[in-house]
């Protein structure tokens, strides 16, 4: 996974998961489709999914595979 690959108007699969990691620890997930449409809705100004983005939280979210 790059975190440098470009996503819109100068902003890196990077740059999203910064903007997410403030407020990352304030959330609570039970699901993948939690993770999911928690970073599509927090993105700032893109609000599709994006699959780096969502991968990086679903690690840090320590879901097991059966749970998805």
């Amino acid at each position: 996974m790059s975190n440098n690959k470009h996503i819109w108007e100068g902003w890196t699969v990077q740059d999203f998961i910064d903007e997410l990691e403030i407020t990352f620890p304030y959330q609570t997930f039970h699901t993948f489709e939690d993770v999911k449409e928690w970073c599509k809705s927090e993105q700032p100004y893109y609000k599709k999914h994006i699959p780096e983005v969502y991968e990086h939280f679903v690690k840090k979210a320590n879901f097991k595979p059966k749970q998805r």
